[in-house]
This record gives C-alpha cells, structure tokens and sequence, in this order.
C-alpha cells in the first residue's frame, strides 16, 4: 500500500500524518498530535509514528515535512527545540523515500488548488488564470507570505518574507500610527508585519486606547507596550476584537485601521506577484476576522491601487478558513513528489 507522510513541525506541537494518494486530493488515513518538547528529535517521532500507525504491508513513497522556520537546501534549525533536520537523515526514518523540507507557510501553497468548500470562504468573486501565479499572506504572531508558479504543469511554492518589507503610510492616521511606532519600539524602519498582524493589531491598540481615560481596556493596552501577548500578558488583540463586535466604538475604530492596512498589503502582494492565478488570505486572523475581511474596509483598500486598480479587482480573492491546511498542503505536496518520483 504506497503512503504519503505529512508532518507540521512548530516549537511546541508537531502534526504527523499518513494520506492515501487519491485524486485530485490525498487521502488521510492517521493522524497524531505530539509535544514538541518531549521528543529528543523529529526522527524517532518519525519512526515511533509509523510503528503506530503504518498499515500492514504499508510503504512510504513520499513525504513533505513543513517547519516553523527558514530552509536551507535539505536541512532546517528548529530554535525554540534545538532541533537540526536533515531530509537525509529523516528519509532513511521514512523508508528511505523522497522526502522534502518546506517552510510551514510556503507549504501552504500547494494545499491552495485543492481546498474543499470548508476549507476556505469567498472574499472577492473574479476570475483565475489556470496557468497564472498564486499568492498568500496571513497576519499571525507576524506576517506570513508566499507566492507559487507553475511549470510544466506542476505547482511550485516560493517562501518570501515580504511581510518585513517596509510600512508604506497611506493616510494621515496610519502617518501618526507609523511615528508612534518606531518611537515607542526604537525602530529605524517600520515593517509591514509591525502593523498587519495580531501582534500588530495589538500595537494600533495600544497607540489608539492606552490614552482613552476610563476606556475598559485601557490598562491592558498600556500594559502591552512593556509585555505584548507574545512574551506574556493580556492577550490584547483579542480583548479589542471582542469589544468591536459587541459595539465598542473606540475599538471598532482600532479593528478597522488594521482592516484597512492589511488590504492595501494584500493589493501590494496581488500586483508585485501578478496572482492571476488568485489570491488567498490565511492565518490565525483568517478565521477569527472573516466578516472584516468581507469588509469594504478590507476590500476596497486592497484595490485600491491606481493603475492596477482593474487588475486586483478582477482576481478571485480567498480567505483559508482550515485550522489544518499546513498538514494537507504537507500531504498535498507529498503526492506531488511521488507523482514525480
């Protein structure tokens, strides 16, 4: 029976599974959840994982293992873990079969042309060039970015880190908001993902309400500029996401200043990779922000780009709903090096 495995590797969790090839989409058969932090390495979590689970008579013919962090070549550090990977070492725990290592938001990529209906939820109705480029980004702790092309007729995913490109203030408001912030960090430079994902959200939210007296959250929002949730304290993203939708307006106003910059990076990604082959919004915020993203404050800052204005507005645009999508488009790509081996 030829297997495909799948893994998603980050510092505290890894995602392993087994899919069946199929078509258009891989099968899974298993699946296990492991403490990162319990296990001296990824290969005897490997091979412990196949003896569990592997049927009888069983062989891995290909496998993709996305990791929490940069690729080089065929091996991948794991900081938070001490973990060095190499695709050598982990393809002789997997039968010896062509194993590949991707980062864990590139990999992604490959899950994109296959989601099911509820994987996934329509942002903006266009039309996709079959053969044309793919493009992502999904705000989380930071913000995640990765295009795909096609050759020959099979997909290839290509990480980038456009997320740390600079912040380019489009109004007054997001100006005063981008001094604010390179004083309060000691910034020389001012990121994107600084303002377009959760963490950035809680910045706007500490810039917005931290001065409002006798605003509920305002002790939190002070609290963040020494503590943001990623290092510990009040998990402020949240707090602030919850008071706008029970009609805050101050919050609102917070959420609809971060609404409006992730669309105009999201536009800003559509034109540099000329995506006509669509457009996909994923992360942690794709799920717990989808009514903003179906938003004319999210959409119309992500077309609104000049000249390109006609381009962004005729591409399907599309939020990834699945919390596993990392792991099938692990499987996803799996398949396609089986395909090809």
């Amino acid at each position: 029976m030829d297997l495909l495995l799948a893994g998603d590797l980050g510092g505290t969790k890894t995602l392993l599974a087994l899919y069946g090839p199929g078509q258009p989409r891989p099968m899974r058969l298993a699946e296990q959840t492991f403490v990162s932090g319990a296990w001296p390495g990824l290969v005897p979590m490997v091979q412990q994982f196949l003896v569990d689970h592997r049927p009888q008579g069983g062989r891995c013919r290909a496998a993709c293992l996305a990791v929490a962090g940069p690729v080089a070549g065929e091996r991948a550090h794991i900081t938070n873990l001490g973990w060095e990977l190499r695709a050598e070492e982990l393809s002789t725990a997997a039968d010896d079969c062509p194993l590949e290592l991707i980062n864990d938001f590139a990999v992604l990529v490959y899950a994109l042309p296959l989601l099911a209906a509820d994987q996934q939820a329509p942002l903006q109705i266009g039309t996709a060039d079959p053969a044309g480029p793919l493009a992502i980004l999904g705000a989380g702790t930071g913000l995640g970015m990765a295009r795909g092309i096609r050759r020959q007729g099979t997909l290839q995913a290509l990480p980038s880190e456009g997320g740390h490109r600079c912040f380019a203030p489009e109004t007054e408001e997001e100006w005063e908001l981008s001094q604010w912030l390179r004083h309060t960090l000691g910034l020389d430079r001012l990121s994107v993902e600084r303002v377009v994902s959760g963490t950035g959200l809680g910045h706007i939210a500490s810039w917005r309400l931290g001065e409002v007296d006798g605003h509920p959250l305002q002790a939190e929002a002070r609290a963040w500029r020494q503590a943001p949730a990623a290092v510990g304290g009040a998990d402020l993203p949240a707090l602030v996401s919850a008071a706008a939708t029970n009609g805050d307006p101050a919050a609102r106003s917070v959420v609809d200043l971060w609404l409006g910059a992730y669309g105009s990076a999201a536009g800003d990604l559509a034109v540099h990779e000329m995506a006509t082959g669509g457009l996909w919004v994923g992360g942690g915020t794709a799920r717990k922000q989808l009514q903003g993203l179906q938003s004319p404050r999210f959409l119309e800052r992500m077309r609104r780009k000049g000249r390109f204005t006609e381009l962004v507005a005729g591409l399907p645009v599309t939020a990834l709903t699945d919390p596993g999508a990392g792991l099938f488009g692990a499987a996803c790509r799996a398949q396609l090096l089986a395909e090809c081996g």
